[in-house]
């Protein structure tokens, strides 16, 4: 591994700068026919490179089965890339859809980020839809980088696109190659929106069969610390290592479940000193992301206080400052070793309940404003399906006003009728669907008896769904 290549995955331990402290810089292009746009938008900042997330926003009237986007990297060098396929040639960086994130409504939107090792500055040459050949217009902003903006958008006009891959299939047929000219099919309800709607394990290990149905897994209990590091010092990878090459094996999308978690930690944390237990962390969340370079996502704190508080909180930053600078360094160390990852604030009866909504809003801003690069936040949402599914949407906009995409992230329905839980189903996936802040979902199970909660299995162990569930692959086309 080279030494710049390892700058970037690791960002060499170097704190990477507060955007809010210092002067954001965005790029943002549009495609000749006015049909797709691109939003870019530096996330983080270290002394040789940064990290950026693009927005990729449908801006026509119908639907679009693939997009793809020229950002220039301006003598940068790309360290990694998520949520997107790409080449880099001639300094520039040509990205297109994954199979799961090329088809757009009119007026939706998806995301990709990248990591670079370099100074310059990255900017968007141009952005295409439906596989086709587009030129963008591109306008940048940044005082410390206004000559590279403007040869950027001169040279826009005479720059072209390459053809996405195609969106993911639904019960239409399965989303093809997308070339010039034209993209992949599409499908029913499985490629209209780029979403993911995953799930996890079944009683410590992946269930056959289980990409037939889902395209994100998440390790249930598999991947909590102290599950994998009983002992300091002595981790068990076994069961990730099968859960994580099954994601891979399967091209389906891997998500972390949790790095810091109030309710279950390492008994041996207590006995350390303050300085150790950072270390202990700090250690923790390197060695897993090294082992596991291609997570997408990432639980980085998992029900933060009142909810659950780590033994070691104050080893890791106490309040501090923001009132909750443990979270604050949490996302900073995470951000640090797993630069690629989208990372998340994870609760629960956030989009339930008002105080509970009231409490995570509080804490999000703090740390956000503290300079933690929390990239989205989770919503478990165990208890949805006994609140209205307009009350529900309600407190998803306000966590969305945060400017943060949301995530439901524990989804499960605790009814035994079939036709009530199906008829909830309906109701609140479809809502969670079409919600335009809400960029993924996870169902907590779905093994009858093999769930966390009593009665939000939807499928039997012979194969058989309840209805909740038949609904839901005919939504997905699946």
């Amino acid at each position: 591994m080279s030494l710049s290549f390892a700058c970037g995955l690791l960002a060499c331990a170097v704190e990477p700068v507060d955007l809010e402290d210092s002067e954001a810089f965005e790029s943002a292009a549009s495609s000749a026919d006015n049909t797709m746009k691109a939003d870019l938008a530096l996330q983080s900042q270290w002394g040789s490179g940064y990290c950026a997330n693009v927005t990729v926003t449908n801006t026509s009237t119908g639907r679009s089965t693939s997009w793809g986007l020229v950002v220039g990297l301006n003598g940068a060098t790309l360290a990694n890339l998520w949520n997107g396929r790409s080449s880099a040639s001639g300094g520039q960086l040509t990205v297109t859809n994954e199979s799961y994130n090329g088809a757009l409504a009119a007026g939706q939107s998806t995301s990709f980020g990248f990591c670079a090792n370099g100074t310059g500055m990255p900017t968007i040459v141009s952005v295409n839809g439906n596989g086709g050949t587009g030129t963008g217009t591109t306008a940048s902003s940044s005082s410390s980088s206004s000559s590279s903006s403007s040869s950027s958008a001169s040279s826009s006009s005479s720059s072209s696109g390459t053809g996405g891959s195609g969106g993911a299939g639904g019960s239409g047929g399965a989303g093809g190659s997308g070339g010039s000219g034209g993209g992949g099919g599409g499908g029913g309800g499985g490629g209209t929106t780029g979403k993911f709607v995953g799930n996890i394990t079944t009683s410590g290990s992946v269930r056959n069969g289980f990409a037939n149905y889902w395209n994100q897994i998440t390790p249930e209990n598999e991947g909590k610390w102290g599950e994998v590091e009983r002992s300091r010092g002595s981790r068990d990878w076994s069961r990730l290592d099968a859960i994580y090459k099954y994601a891979k094996d399967n091209k389906i999308i891997f998500k972390h479940h949790v790095f810091v978690w109030g309710a279950q930690q390492p008994s041996w944390l207590a006995g350390l000193s303050g300085a150790d237990q950072q270390a202990a962390v700090r250690d923790w969340m390197r060695a897993f992301c090294a082992r596991y370079p291609d997570t997408k996502y990432i639980d980085v704190v998992n029900e933060p206080p009142p909810h659950t508080t780590p033994s070691y909180k104050n080893g890791i930053g106490g309040d501090g400052a923001s009132g909750y600078d443990w979270i604050v360094n949490s996302f900073k160390w995470a951000r640090e070793f797993c630069p690629g990852a989208v990372l998340i604030l994870n609760d629960y009866n956030n989009i339930e309940y008002e105080n509970d909504h009231q409490n995570v809003m509080r804490i999000a801003r703090a740390v956000i404003n503290a300079g933690a690069p929390v990239d989205a936040l989770g919503a478990q949402a165990h208890d949805a399906y006994k609140i209205n599914a307009n009350t529900v949407k309600g407190y998803i906009g306000k966590l969305a006003s945060l400017g943060k995409p949301v995530y439901i992230t524990e989804y499960d329905i605790g009814i035994a009728d079939d036709n009530q839980q199906k008829r909830v189903m309906e109701e609140q996936f479809t809502m969670f669907w079409n919600h335009p802040s809400v960029k993924g979902i996870t169902l907590w199970g779905y093994i009858v008896g093999a769930t966390w909660r009593d009665n939000t299995g939807i499928q039997h162990s012979n194969g058989t769904m309840r209805p909740a569930m038949s609904w839901l692959m005919n939504f997905l086309g699946r």
